[in-house]
């Protein structure tokens, strides 16, 4: 450790850590509410809505998240709009992934068998109540594997907020690397330290996805949860 001087860095990487976590876990929240927004209004009878959701859609699908950030960050504030690092990195992340996710949604809502929606309006449910009581407990389940890959994705982008001044992982290796040098060591040890946090993100998504599939009255054993599934073990356990 002292060959390397990575001891007096220790500190810097603790808090370069904790801004990435941080990052990838407010705009996770800020992505699963822009995703219901607009999957649900995409889906609506109504054209404005329908129009409005679908552009935004296409818009933050269609340009680069990079863009993005800086748009927010350099562009907003020349028309009054002034807001600190971290809020931009949250509201880019959560519009960009969240338009992504937003076809997630409408995705999984419309794989709700036919026979749900028709048996919902049969017990004289308004439509709020067909989408929170029957449609929704059922396509969550759906949504949970990609909104994995999404939070994968996420977290992996988040080196691109060191370029509006937040001081994340990436950031504080590469200041290591022009300090120090040993890129032998420093690189490798970001990877690790990345693979660790997406695993530890997929676990937790694990554990979510049984937890929503044991609503439905599909229980999953533990030790599946902490378990690699390849495609034959996924179909069967949505059977």
């Amino acid at each position: 450790m002292q060959d390397l001087q990575f001891g007096a860095w220790v500190d810097d990487f603790l808090a370069g850590l904790w801004v990435t976590v941080y990052v990838t876990v407010l705009a996770a929240v800020a992505a699963v509410v822009v995703a219901f927004v607009l999957g649900i209004a995409v889906r609506t009878r109504h054209i404005v809505p329908r129009t409005i959701a679908r552009i935004i859609i296409e818009l933050f699908r269609g340009t680069s998240l990079l863009v993005q950030l800086f748009w927010f960050f350099y562009v907003l504030p020349e028309f009054g709009f002034r807001f600190d690092p971290l809020a931009v990195a949250v509201f880019a992340f959560g519009l960009n992934f969240g338009a992504y996710g937003a076809e997630v949604v409408r995705g999984a809502i419309n794989a709700v068998p036919t026979a749900q929606w028709e048996g919902s309006i049969a017990l004289n449910l308004t439509p709020a109540q067909r989408m929170r009581r029957v449609i929704l407990p059922q396509s969550i389940p759906l949504m949970i594997p990609p909104f994995n890959n999404l939070l994968i994705q996420l977290l992996k982008s988040t080196p691109l907020i060191f370029l509006i001044f937040l001081n994340d992982l990436t950031f504080y290796s590469d200041q290591y690397r022009n300090s120090v040098g040993n890129e032998n060591f420093i690189f490798p040890l970001l990877l690790v330290i990345y693979f660790v946090l997406s695993y530890t993100f997929t676990l937790f998504m694990h554990v979510l996805e049984a937890r929503a599939n044991t609503r439905l009255g599909r229980p999953v054993e533990r030790r599946r949860i902490f378990k690699y599934r390849g495609p034959q073990e996924e179909e069967a356990v949505k059977v």
